[in-house]
């Protein structure tokens, strides 16, 4: 009998659905606030955190994902994950409609993406796990973010 994974993930909303982000990628959470624009770039890059003295690209996540603009709220988040890229690792803020919680997924709770019998772009999402209060879409963080956008965000974090 093999044993069953476990995984922590750091829940978030955006709107009304929840998404989840393994905790190995994430290095902080911040109070939202307000970014050193980049012109430019993408309508989802917002510009530069600063975290500490270092500057951190941040995006509106709700954009990146293809939902629409929401403003900022008492809830919102900044999400500060580290993606691991092939030369490197790119530190981003996920700008995020609230935080959750830390939650714990079984691996034989994880379903795959759903097909919907059409071309979808669904490769940002590593599985969906069903709860009793709807779903939970675990992001791919790799795929998301080392596909076309990631030389815009990498020259912004340069």
């Amino acid at each position: 009998m093999s044993a069953v994974e476990e995984i922590q993930a750091v829940t978030f909303g955006l709107g009304a659905e929840v998404f989840a982000v393994p905790v190995t990628f994430v290095k902080e959470i911040l109070d939202y606030r307000e970014t050193f624009r980049i012109p430019g770039g993408p309508d989802y890059l917002l510009g530069l955190t600063d975290l500490r003295g270092q500057g951190v690209t941040t995006i509106d996540f709700r954009l990146r994902l293809g939902l629409s603009r929401a403003d900022a709220t008492s809830a919102t988040r900044i999400l500060v994950i580290e993606v691991p890229l092939a030369d490197r690792t790119l530190l981003l803020g996920l700008v995020v409609d609230r935080v959750i919680e830390v939650s714990s997924f079984r691996s034989d709770e994880i379903e795959g993406a759903p097909d919907i019998g059409a071309d979808w772009p669904s490769d940002y999402i590593a599985g969906v796990v069903r709860r009793q209060d709807g779903f939970v879409v675990l992001v791919d963080v790799n795929a998301i973010f080392a596909n076309e956008a990631s030389p815009v965000l990498t020259a912004a974090a340069a």
